[in-house]
């Protein structure tokens, strides 16, 4: 695949996650998704989603190029890379933030009705 980076989410001792970009100026940069990466002691455990499918000989050059930049660069020792794959849609982004933002209007709105009755 052309023109793909990683950005890194999160890291933790035994994880990461990356946004998966495609394109090389801000103009064309997009997102083609996201991947966890779970290392253990015998194998390395990969969720790909994407937000667009890709033709199968892409996903293998994607998945090729996840264990080159990402995997094998963590110098972490595995047996195998196993990669579940996943097409999707990012339908939101929810945090204790937003819900507790959620439960104080909820809490305004009910506090308006009793002021009525």
């Amino acid at each position: 695949m052309d023109d793909i980076h990683f950005e890194r989410h999160f890291r933790t001792p035994h994880s990461e996650g990356y946004y998966i970009m495609q394109g090389s100026n801000l103009q064309s940069n997009n997102r083609l998704g996201t991947v966890d990466i779970h290392f253990t002691t015998t194998a390395v455990h990969g969720t790909l989603i994407l937000e667009r499918e890709l033709e199968e000989a892409d996903l293998t050059k994607l998945i090729e190029q996840i264990d080159e930049d990402l995997v094998l660069s963590a110098d972490m020792p595995r047996d195998d890379f196993l990669v579940s794959v996943y097409v999707g849609k990012d339908v939101g982004f929810y945090s204790d933030e937003y819900f507790a933002e959620e439960n104080n209007d909820s809490l305004d709105f009910d506090d308006d009705d009793d002021q009525s009755i």
